[in-house]
């Protein structure tokens, strides 16, 4: 058991300072002032200078590596634990990208598994780019209703030259089978779509949800700020569906995409539901430029931390409060995921703990109620260092 003592707590809204008592994983205790109780065996921890926010969740991280556009040799390699402590994040969601042919979904679970051993929590989605998406049952509705980690479909490329350019029925009866696995297996069953740089990148998504009885609450398209453009465009989407955007490509390539913390604000400016923003990573992907003729530039492989800096940068250039941005990288992706102990501190709730000192420095986390950092120290490292 663990007693924080006086933390400024985002829950993610602002609620104070509390005493936060975290008992067999979960957090059992949310008050004012708990007292400590005889007979039992507490550590106590004065936090009291200190801000206690929810562990961050990155919703596209290419756990098991992913790249390859560039040859063999450009192939990136997997997350290490590390990557996920440096930046404050306690769940990830795995995915493939690109390379569905050489890679498999099945590489992508094993190291979901390897990751929750190490302590933290992950998920994944089946697929690939491609269409058909490749499996591990053979069906995208099997593999959510019947595999614990599998969360949803994705990422399915549209508007992109590296996509298989799937027809709008094929999509329409992807969603489904999602959705229809998800409700089966108690799940999200949402898509995950992967947005090129194609005009009008969105035009999928809206004849999709025009022509069947999928709502726009089944797709969470990422990459929204890739260029100008695109972006602009999902100021528009994100007021009916959800948008997320990806950090790790800032500054990597600052001369074509937003950086995230300047969109979150230009998305709240424009009238887009807070509810409605998510931050990921595209973590451990490669981040390649082409040139007109489909030419390879360069390429890049960004790191899952750059959520957290985001966020920071959100707060200290954007100038919007914490509780404003926090929401981005935890209670809005735990919702539209439907991961329902994550993403909120509260009674009963998982507890995945940040807790930030007043330079916005790490100085502890908790994944399910384990110390990972303390005192600003990694305290749990890779299995293989």
């Amino acid at each position: 058991m663990i007693l924080f003592k006086g933390c400024r707590v985002y829950a993610p809204e602002f609620i104070g300072e509390k005493d936060v008592l975290v008992a067999g994983g979960k957090i059992v205790a949310l008050a004012a002032e708990i007292q400590s109780q005889a007979g039992y065996d507490i550590e106590i921890l004065d936090a009291g200078s200190l801000r206690m926010l929810p562990g961050l969740i990155d919703s596209h991280v290419h756990i098991a590596g992913a790249g390859g556009e560039g040859g063999p040799a450009t192939r990136t390699p997997e997350m290490s634990l590390r990557d996920m402590l440096e930046g404050g994040i306690t769940t990830v969601i795995g995915c493939l990208g690109t390379d569905g042919l050489t890679r498999s979904v099945a590489s992508v679970l094993m190291k979901a598994k390897g990751l929750r051993q190490e302590g933290v929590s992950a998920w994944i989605y089946t697929g690939a780019y491609q269409v058909p998406p490749p499996t591990i049952l053979g069906d995208v509705g099997k593999d959510i209703a019947m595999i614990e980690e599998i969360i949803g479909l994705g990422e399915i490329a549209i508007a992109d030259h590296r996509s298989s350019n799937p027809t709008l029925d094929e999509l329409i009866r992807l969603a489904k089978l999602a959705r229809v696995g998800g409700m089966i297996g108690a799940k999200a069953g949402i898509v995950n779509i992967h947005l090129g740089d194609a005009p009008e990148p969105f035009a999928m998504l809206y004849a999709a949800i025009e022509k069947s009885e999928l709502q726009f609450s089944q797709f969470l398209p990422t990459h929204c700020n890739r260029n100008r453009v695109v972006f602009e465009a999902a100021k528009i989407y994100g007021k009916k569906g959800y948008i997320d955007l990806t950090a790790s490509s800032y500054p990597y390539y600052s001369d074509e995409e937003i950086k995230v913390s300047r969109c979150l604000k230009e998305l709240l400016n424009a009238g887009v539901p807070l509810e409605h923003i998510t931050f990921s990573s595209d973590g451990c992907g490669s981040r390649p430029t082409f040139d007109k003729e489909g030419n390879l530039l360069k390429l890049v492989s960004g790191k899952p931390k750059a959520i957290f800096k985001e966020l920071i940068d959100a707060v200290r250039q954007e100038k919007l409060p914490l509780e404003k941005a926090l929401p981005a990288v935890t209670a809005n992706v735990a919702r539209i995921l439907k991961l329902n102990s994550k993403g909120r501190i509260g009674i009963g709730m998982d507890a995945d703990l940040l807790l930030l000192d007043e330079k916005d420095q790490i100085t502890h986390l908790l994944a399910n109620g384990r110390w990972l950092i303390r005192n600003n120290e990694i305290i749990h490292p890779d299995s293989f260092v």
